[in-house]
This record gives C-alpha cells, sequence and structure tokens, in this order.
C-alpha cells in the first residue's frame, strides 16, 4: 500500500525480486515519494495505467512480460521517466536499455542510496523549469513551453532525455562540452556514477531523428579527443 509523501511524487517500482521491492521502496519513501511496487511484468501494466506515476524503476528481467516490452510500450505512449536495473554489466546490455528510451540505468548490485539519488536527478531535470519561449540555431528550433523539435521545419519525436540534451546543446552553440560535463548538465549525474556511454547513444539517436546523413552531421559535431558542440 503507498503512503501519501510530502512531495507527492509517485514512482513504481518493477522487480521480481521482493528483497529489492522492500528495501528500495522503503528509502524512497523516507526521502518523501509515493511508491507502488510490482513483481511482473502483467503487474507492471496495471500499476502503470491505475497508479499514473512520475518515474518507473523498472528491472529488464521481468517474468511474464519482460523489461524490455514494457519500456517499449512505455516509450510507445510517451515520454515517462525511466530508470533500468540491470544484473547484467556488459556495456552492449547498458546500451541497448538506453537505445530503447531509458534516462538512466542502474546495474545490480547497487546502493539503495545512489538509486534515490538517481530518481531525484531525473525528476529533478524532466521537471525544471524549462526554456522562456522558442530558440533557434541553425534550422533547429526548441519550444521547451510544448517540447518540440523541429529541424528545417520537420517535427522530430524525442524521449525526455534526448530533447533535454538538445535542448541543452542549443541554449550553448558553438560550446565543446565533454560527455562528463554533459552527464551533469543534463542528467545531473557524476561521471563516476554513470558511464560516459550514455551520452555517445543519446547523440547517435538524435542525429538519426535529424540529420539527412547521420555519418556526416550537420548540427550535433563531435570534437575528436573532447566530446560534443552544436555548430561547425
Amino acid at each position: 500500500m503507498a503512503s501519501i509523501a510530502p512531495s507527492g511524487q509517485r514512482i513504481l517500482l518493477v522487480d521480481d525480486e521482493p528483497r529489492i521491492r522492500e528495501v528500495v521502496a522503503t528509502y524512497l519513501r523516507r526521502d518523501g515519494y509515493i511508491v507502488e511496487t510490482a513483481g511482473d511484468g502483467e503487474i507492471a501494466r496495471k500499476g502503470l495505467a491505475g497508479f499514473k506515476p512520475d518515474l518507473v524503476v523498472l528491472d529488464l528481467m521481468l517474468p511474464l512480460v519482460s523489461g524490455i516490452e514494457i519500456l517499449t510500450e512505455i516509450r510507445r505512449h510517451g515520454d515517462l521517466p525511466v530508470i533500468v536495473l540491470t544484473a547484467r554489466a556488459e556495456e552492449s546490455d547498458r546500451v541497448a536499455g538506453l537505445e530503447l528510451g531509458a534516462d538512466d540505468y542502474v546495474v545490480k548490485p547497487f546502493s539503495p542510496r545512489e538509486l534515490v539519488a538517481r530518481v531525484r536527478s531525473v525528476l529533478r531535470r524532466t521537471g525544471s523549469k524549462q526554456l522562456e519561449g522558442p530558440i533557434e540555431f541553425d534550422g533547429l528550433v526548441v519550444d521547451a513551453a510544448r517540447r518540440v523539435i523541429t529541424a528545417e521545419g520537420r517535427v522530430a519525436d524525442f524521449t525526455a532525455k534526448e530533447f533535454d540534451l538538445l535542448a541543452f546543446l542549443v541554449e550553448n552553440p558553438m560550446r565543446v562540452f565533454s560527455r562528463g560535463q554533459l552527464l551533469e548538465s543534463v542528467w545531473g549525474s557524476s561521471p563516476d556514477w554513470q558511464d560516459p556511454a550514455t551520452v555517445t547513444v543519446h547523440v547517435r539517436r538524435i542525429r538519426q531523428k535529424i540529420e539527412a546523413d547521420p555519418q556526416e552531421p550537420r548540427w550535433i559535431q563531435t570534437v575528436w579527443g573532447v566530446g560534443y558542440r552544436l555548430g561547425s
């Protein structure tokens, strides 16, 4: 049973290990969140529909319906923030979750305090005050009020974090940022906590959505050995 918390923000915690659900839910509630838990994909689906969470903590390895399928369904219907839990530490598995649109990931075993910090960071980023009015740079227009980005008049569909990353770069054209700086500025996460490959994956996804030729990008340029910048 979810308890009423001062923040009013609702977290759906999905994991098939009862001990993880118990411990993480306790820490989240102590931090002021309303928490509902699910032990399999079918219960998670019902939670998404009935509980209407502000963020989902989602294990990829679930019975009945996989976490990957749940994440795919979430992204099909919107940009609800999702933090993925995975017991697999290989970079390819972490990247797979990000490719599906996860906002962050945590590898098991993990510290409950770290997970709560990640939840706080993702909610802060996705719920933060938006830019005032549309901002334009070389054919890219960011309308923060509607969370819409157009590239040469073409509207592109972005996940929450893809939008935040591109909006940040449009706010700071021609400046070079390392992947660590982008993690801290966009994700609110230290590079010690999160793999810089997170940024690489999101840049690749954005290029695929806005560039005529993602291999020869017009907008987001790679500065070898340093990071990325918007504009040549």
